[in-house]
């Protein structure tokens, strides 16, 4: 067994937190370990047990020539990126975008790596009508070397123990190298797209309902809310197809040819993703035009039946109103049958009307 190069190791955080008195460089150690989710290297799609903290992992890595290691990473801060970039050699353009986040997905290509950056989507359930937010993002970037992956996550959701899993069970392909780890987490959060995409397509099948069936509210907010959401899909997919191509279509060392084929499954998947956000856009901007259609109808609805009984109201208005002023010689004043002529005069002015507007469709 070689004699592992003296290398600064990095002790894991467990360690640190039992270590009685230790100093001010000790803290400042353990802290790099705090965003470090898993550590892990492989020798021949195998985790190498003893392997838990990047320096030690990347230490035998390099001293065996063989196998590589995989960093993840969550919402790491400036310090804990540096000590890994001066680890990794990772360029300070990348770490600067790892470290702010929210980034435009996108794919970098450095001297000695790849830097790619992934929006993440998870959907968030709500009931009908009452929905603050119905898409939540986040993000995934990964630094890819010739014998290491580093993956950095923003955002509560999307995980990747269950990536790190399957990939781990399937030792033929990890043992591909660190460009399987990229197709797999790629192939991940694409399934994670076309899962939100379904969801959000029955959120619009319920709106569209809303809209087109009769005596039921409208609720344009809740529209105008699913089409930003529809716009942050979109801003998460389309740039992300300029990178995909570019992984498939460039030829280097660090995507094996038979990966290039993997991610070109990616790309389709990506495509018919960005296909139905499309024409998830072009639906909901119909429905925003047909339910102003419907509230503008509905209002004009009310308006003719306000103004239908307020013309019924004025018959004996103007009626009262006449006989209400105070002269002496007005007509039928005197006469036996004027109140109920009068009254059956204006029963029948309003049934009239009334008759009339029914069917006109106005009442």
């Amino acid at each position: 067994m070689p004699v592992l190069p003296s290398l600064p190791s990095l002790p894991s955080l467990r360690q640190q937190r039992h270590r009685i008195g230790a100093g001010p460089s000790d803290d400042a150690t353990a802290k790099h370990a705090e965003a470090i989710v898993d550590c892990a290297a492989y020798f021949n799609g195998t985790r190498v047990h003893g392997c838990d903290d990047p320096a030690r992992a990347i230490a035998r890595v390099r001293t065996e020539g063989r196998g590589f290691v995989w960093i993840g990473l969550h919402e790491p801060d400036e310090d804990e990126m540096t000590f890994l970039a001066e680890l990794f050699g990772l360029h300070e353009l990348a770490v600067e975008d790892a470290v702010q986040a929210y980034q435009r997905p996108k794919l970098d290509t450095y001297d000695n790596g790849l830097f790619l950056v992934l929006k993440t989507v998870a959907y968030v359930e709500h009931t009908a009508g009452n929905a603050s937010q119905i898409v939540q993002d986040g993000e995934i970037m990964i630094f890819l070397g010739p014998d290491y992956i580093v993956t950095v996550r923003h955002g509560a959701h999307s995980q990747l123990r269950t990536v790190r899993a399957g990939l781990e069970a399937d030792p033929e392909q990890l043992a591909i190298g660190p460009a399987a780890v990229m197709h797999a987490i790629a192939d991940h959060i694409v399934d994670e797209y076309l899962s939100v995409v379904e969801a959000v397509e029955d959120d619009i099948d319920e709106m569209e309902n809303s809209v087109f069936t009769p005596d039921r509210p409208v609720d344009i907010e809740q529209i105008y809310l699913l089409k930003r959401e529809i716009l942050g899909l979109r801003r998460a997919v389309s740039p992300l197809m300029p990178a995909m191509r570019s992984l498939t279509g460039t030829p280097t060392e660090l995507m094996p040819k038979k990966i290039r084929s993997y991610v070109r499954d990616v790309e389709d998947h990506l495509s018919v993703v960005a296909d139905r956000v499309a024409t998830f856009d072009e639906m909901l901007t119909t429905l925003v035009n047909a339910a102003l259609a419907e509230v503008t109808t509905r209002q004009n609805e009310d308006m003719r039946k306000i103004s239908a009984w307020a013309a019924i109201a004025l018959v004996p208005t103007a009626v009262a109103g006449i006989y209400g002023m105070n002269f002496e010689a007005m007509p039928e004043l005197t006469w036996t049958f004027g109140y109920p002529m009068v009254l059956g005069v204006i029963i029948t002015l309003c049934v009239t009307l009334y008759v009339a507007f029914r069917r006109r469709g106005w009442l």
